[in-house]
Protein backbone atom coordinates (compact mmCIF):
# COMPACT_ATOMS: atom_id res chain seq x y z
CA UNK A 1 0.00 0.00 0.00
CA UNK A 2 1.33 3.43 -0.94
CA UNK A 3 1.33 6.05 1.83
CA UNK A 4 2.27 9.69 1.48
CA UNK A 5 4.90 10.03 4.23
CA UNK A 6 3.94 13.68 4.82
CA UNK A 7 1.79 14.37 7.87
CA UNK A 8 -0.52 17.26 7.03
CA UNK A 9 -2.24 19.67 9.40
CA UNK A 10 -5.91 20.17 8.62
CA UNK A 11 -7.97 19.60 5.52
CA UNK A 12 -6.55 19.06 2.05
CA UNK A 13 -6.21 22.02 -0.28
CA UNK A 14 -7.73 20.11 -3.20
CA UNK A 15 -11.48 19.37 -3.12
CA UNK A 16 -12.46 15.90 -1.97
CA UNK A 17 -15.69 13.91 -1.96
CA UNK A 18 -18.80 15.65 -0.61
CA UNK A 19 -18.75 13.35 2.44
CA UNK A 20 -15.13 14.27 3.24
CA UNK A 21 -15.82 17.97 2.69
CA UNK A 22 -18.80 17.86 5.08
CA UNK A 23 -16.64 16.24 7.78
CA UNK A 24 -13.84 18.79 7.27
CA UNK A 25 -16.42 21.61 7.36
CA UNK A 26 -17.74 20.35 10.72
CA UNK A 27 -14.22 20.04 12.15
CA UNK A 28 -13.45 23.59 10.96
CA UNK A 29 -16.74 24.89 12.39
CA UNK A 30 -15.75 23.46 15.78
CA UNK A 31 -12.16 24.77 15.48
CA UNK A 32 -10.80 21.24 15.91
CA UNK A 33 -7.20 20.77 14.85
CA UNK A 34 -6.14 17.43 13.44
CA UNK A 35 -3.31 15.72 11.61
CA UNK A 36 -3.93 13.90 8.34
CA UNK A 37 -2.13 11.21 6.37
CA UNK A 38 -3.15 10.43 2.79
CA UNK A 39 -2.73 6.94 1.36
CA UNK A 40 -4.19 4.34 -0.94
CA UNK A 41 -7.33 2.63 0.33
CA UNK A 42 -6.62 1.27 3.81
CA UNK A 43 -9.52 -1.13 4.16
CA UNK A 44 -7.94 -3.67 6.51
CA UNK A 45 -6.30 -3.45 9.91
CA UNK A 46 -3.04 -4.62 8.28
CA UNK A 47 -3.18 -1.57 5.99
CA UNK A 48 -3.98 0.64 8.96
CA UNK A 49 -0.92 -0.58 10.86
CA UNK A 50 1.20 0.87 8.05
CA UNK A 51 -0.65 4.18 8.43
CA UNK A 52 0.00 4.08 12.22
CA UNK A 53 3.73 4.30 11.58
CA UNK A 54 3.37 7.57 9.65
CA UNK A 55 0.56 9.09 11.72
CA UNK A 56 2.31 8.39 15.01
CA UNK A 57 -0.65 6.87 16.81
CA UNK A 58 -2.52 3.61 16.99
CA UNK A 59 -5.44 3.22 14.64
CA UNK A 60 -8.77 2.38 16.19
CA UNK A 61 -11.10 -0.27 14.83
CA UNK A 62 -14.61 0.93 13.91
CA UNK A 63 -17.36 -1.65 13.42
CA UNK A 64 -20.96 -1.02 12.42
CA UNK A 65 -23.13 -3.68 14.01
CA UNK A 66 -26.84 -4.43 14.05
CA UNK A 67 -29.31 -6.65 15.84
CA UNK A 68 -30.93 -9.53 13.98
CA UNK A 69 -34.04 -7.50 13.10
CA UNK A 70 -31.94 -4.60 11.76
CA UNK A 71 -33.85 -2.21 13.99
CA UNK A 72 -30.90 -1.11 16.15
CA UNK A 73 -27.41 -0.15 15.01
CA UNK A 74 -24.18 0.27 16.96
CA UNK A 75 -20.90 1.86 15.96
CA UNK A 76 -18.23 0.22 18.08
CA UNK A 77 -14.86 1.90 18.51
CA UNK A 78 -12.07 -0.18 20.03
CA UNK A 79 -8.28 -0.45 19.86
CA UNK A 80 -7.18 -1.76 16.48
CA UNK A 81 -5.22 -4.63 18.00
CA UNK A 82 -8.06 -5.86 20.19
CA UNK A 83 -9.92 -9.00 19.15
CA UNK A 84 -13.67 -8.41 18.95
CA UNK A 85 -16.15 -11.07 20.02
CA UNK A 86 -19.85 -10.34 19.57
CA UNK A 87 -20.81 -12.29 22.70
CA UNK A 88 -18.79 -9.92 24.91
CA UNK A 89 -20.44 -6.83 23.48
CA UNK A 90 -23.92 -8.37 23.30
CA UNK A 91 -23.77 -9.20 27.01
CA UNK A 92 -22.76 -5.66 27.98
CA UNK A 93 -25.37 -4.01 25.77
CA UNK A 94 -28.13 -6.46 26.63
CA UNK A 95 -28.71 -7.30 22.97
CA UNK A 96 -29.32 -10.95 22.14
CA UNK A 97 -27.54 -11.21 18.80
CA UNK A 98 -25.31 -8.77 16.99
CA UNK A 99 -23.88 -9.09 13.52
CA UNK A 100 -22.03 -6.86 11.11
CA UNK A 101 -24.20 -4.35 9.28
CA UNK A 102 -24.15 -4.57 5.50
CA UNK A 103 -22.78 -2.10 2.97
CA UNK A 104 -26.29 -0.79 2.29
CA UNK A 105 -26.68 0.08 5.99
CA UNK A 106 -23.31 1.86 6.01
CA UNK A 107 -24.31 3.94 2.99
CA UNK A 108 -27.81 4.73 4.27
CA UNK A 109 -26.85 5.59 7.84
CA UNK A 110 -23.29 6.96 7.59
CA UNK A 111 -22.76 7.72 3.87
CA UNK A 112 -19.73 5.44 3.78
CA UNK A 113 -18.58 2.01 2.63
CA UNK A 114 -16.94 -1.05 4.22
CA UNK A 115 -13.38 -0.31 5.32
CA UNK A 116 -14.08 3.40 5.68
CA UNK A 117 -16.39 3.50 8.71
CA UNK A 118 -15.42 5.80 11.56
CA UNK A 119 -17.13 7.90 14.20
CA UNK A 120 -16.62 10.98 12.02
CA UNK A 121 -19.47 9.77 9.80
CA UNK A 122 -21.96 10.02 12.68
CA UNK A 123 -22.40 13.55 11.32
CA UNK A 124 -24.75 11.98 8.78
CA UNK A 125 -26.84 10.01 11.30
CA UNK A 126 -29.21 12.92 11.81
CA UNK A 127 -32.06 10.61 12.91
CA UNK A 128 -29.82 9.07 15.61
CA UNK A 129 -30.35 5.50 14.52
CA UNK A 130 -26.79 4.53 15.48
CA UNK A 131 -25.67 4.15 19.09
CA UNK A 132 -22.02 5.02 19.61
CA UNK A 133 -20.20 2.44 21.73
CA UNK A 134 -16.61 3.05 22.87
CA UNK A 135 -14.38 0.50 24.52
CA UNK A 136 -12.97 1.96 27.77
CA UNK A 137 -9.43 1.04 26.77
CA UNK A 138 -9.68 3.24 23.67
CA UNK A 139 -11.20 6.05 25.77
CA UNK A 140 -7.95 6.13 27.79
CA UNK A 141 -5.80 6.97 24.74
CA UNK A 142 -4.76 10.57 24.12
CA UNK A 143 -5.51 10.27 20.41
CA UNK A 144 -8.35 8.84 18.37
CA UNK A 145 -8.07 8.26 14.66
CA UNK A 146 -10.53 7.67 11.85
CA UNK A 147 -11.15 7.94 8.15
CA UNK A 148 -13.04 11.05 6.99
CA UNK A 149 -15.73 9.16 5.07
CA UNK A 150 -13.33 7.28 2.81
CA UNK A 151 -10.30 5.15 3.61
CA UNK A 152 -7.83 7.17 1.54
CA UNK A 153 -7.03 9.50 4.43
CA UNK A 154 -6.71 8.98 8.17
CA UNK A 155 -7.13 11.75 10.73
CA UNK A 156 -5.63 11.97 14.22
CA UNK A 157 -7.54 14.02 16.79
CA UNK A 158 -7.11 14.57 20.49
CA UNK A 159 -9.58 12.35 22.33
CA UNK A 160 -11.22 15.42 23.87
CA UNK A 161 -11.66 17.02 20.44
CA UNK A 162 -13.25 13.84 19.09
CA UNK A 163 -15.69 13.92 21.99
CA UNK A 164 -16.55 17.56 21.24
CA UNK A 165 -17.20 16.54 17.62
CA UNK A 166 -19.37 13.57 18.63
CA UNK A 167 -21.45 15.54 21.14
CA UNK A 168 -21.92 18.32 18.56
CA UNK A 169 -23.48 15.83 16.15
CA UNK A 170 -25.75 14.46 18.88
CA UNK A 171 -23.95 11.22 19.77
CA UNK A 172 -23.14 10.56 23.40
CA UNK A 173 -21.17 7.35 23.79
CA UNK A 174 -22.03 4.25 25.74
CA UNK A 175 -18.84 2.82 27.28
CA UNK A 176 -18.11 -0.87 27.45
CA UNK A 177 -15.20 -2.82 28.87
CA UNK A 178 -14.35 -5.49 26.32
CA UNK A 179 -11.81 -8.03 27.52
CA UNK A 180 -8.54 -8.70 25.79
CA UNK A 181 -8.62 -12.26 24.49
CA UNK A 182 -6.11 -13.43 27.07
CA UNK A 183 -8.09 -11.72 29.85
CA UNK A 184 -11.40 -13.48 29.17
CA UNK A 185 -12.10 -15.72 32.21
CA UNK A 186 -14.21 -18.15 30.15
CA UNK A 187 -11.32 -18.63 27.72
CA UNK A 188 -8.93 -19.08 30.63
CA UNK A 189 -11.16 -21.75 32.20
CA UNK A 190 -11.41 -23.58 28.87
CA UNK A 191 -7.62 -23.61 28.61
CA UNK A 192 -7.21 -25.14 32.11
Amino acid sequence: MKINETVFRGRPKQPRTPVEEAIYDKLDELNINFLRVDHEHADTMADCREVERVLGTKICKNLLLTNRQKTRYYLLMLPGDKVFKTKDLSAQLGVARLSFAGPEDMERLLHTTPGSVSALELLFDTEHQVTLVIDKELAEDNWISGHPGISTSTLRLFREDMMVYLYSVGHSPVYVDLPREEENPADQEAAD
